[in-house]
């Protein structure tokens, strides 16, 4: 068989493959709860005269999916060595130069050395609070 008829192999990577899948159950699992939600919307002409309420539906539904999605991403423990032994991050450094204030890592590793989820950061714990979960 001459080389230019050999057909080409895929140039697609495996992990794009892969995001592509999940993606796509994603997007069934929330499909099909739509269209368990969608049996139970009231008829064309009702919807009609209640554009308002059908917004407020989709909303209220996008906004319950949203929390069940990021509610334990919100929650999820970030560093998995917290409270053990082994944790480099429980390695603090710190310093004082004369009568200054000491200066130490611990300020950046404690809450995840601690144990600390997302919502529990000082600085990225106040825009979790922002979303939905």
């Amino acid at each position: 068989m001459p080389s230019h008829a050999r057909p080409k192999p895929s140039r697609v990577p495996r992990a794009l493959l892969r995001a592509g899948l999940v993606i796509s159950a994603a997007g069934a699992a929330l499909a099909a709860g739509g269209a368990a939600t969608a049996s139970a919307a009231p008829a064309a002409s009702d919807l009609a005269t209640d554009t308002g309420a059908a917004a407020s539906g989709l909303t209220g539904a996008l906004l319950h999916s949203a929390a069940g999605g990021l509610g334990p991403v919100k929650n999820l423990k970030l560093d998995p060595l917290a409270n053990t032994s082994v944790d480099p991050l429980a390695n603090a450094v710190s310093t004082q130069i004369a009568d200054f204030k000491p200066v130490g890592t611990t300020l950046l590793t404690g809450a995840l050395s601690n144990g600390a989820a997302l919502k529990d950061l000082p600085l990225v714990g106040t825009v979790t609070r922002v979303l939905p979960g």
